[in-house]
């Protein structure tokens, strides 16, 4: 009887080890939620970098010249991209992904081998019952 719950236990770890953790790494990356935000984010910054090295820039020529520049007529005049980054930022930062609140949930049961082994069925068996 030990012998068999160690069976049990061990078998159980290598699902963990071979599935489990790779399976929701592969889902948490390949994740259409993540993608959004990651792009997002990348628009963000860039469009939030764009604005801070134009404000500089312009800066320098006023200081350099010794003129007023006129920067009304900058696409990035008026805009708060500083406030869309950071809002965009928290957004990302926040991410709640499908994937991870059912291995949560799975992972609080009693039965969580279990409960995972739905989550993330084993491909192998799959692709073999395909074949039958």
């Amino acid at each position: 009887m030990v012998e068999s719950e160690l069976d049990t236990l061990k078998n159980d770890m290598l699902l963990l080890k071979e599935r489990g953790i790779i399976s929701t790494a592969e889902s948490v990356l390949n994740s259409e939620e993540l993608d959004k935000k990651v792009a997002h984010l990348l628009v963000a910054a860039r469009n939030d970098g764009y604005a801070q090295g134009y404000s500089e820039c312009s800066q320098h020529v006023v200081s350099a010249l010794k003129v007023d520049w006129d920067t009304s007529r900058s696409a990035t005049h008026g805009a708060d991209t500083e406030a869309a980054l950071s809002a965009t930022n928290t957004q990302f930062n926040t991410l709640q992904l499908p994937v991870m609140d059912f291995v949560t949930a799975a992972l609080q049961s009693e039965e969580f081998v279990t409960r995972l082994r739905e989550v993330f069925p084993n491909r192998e068996e799959d692709e073999g019952e395909d074949l039958a």
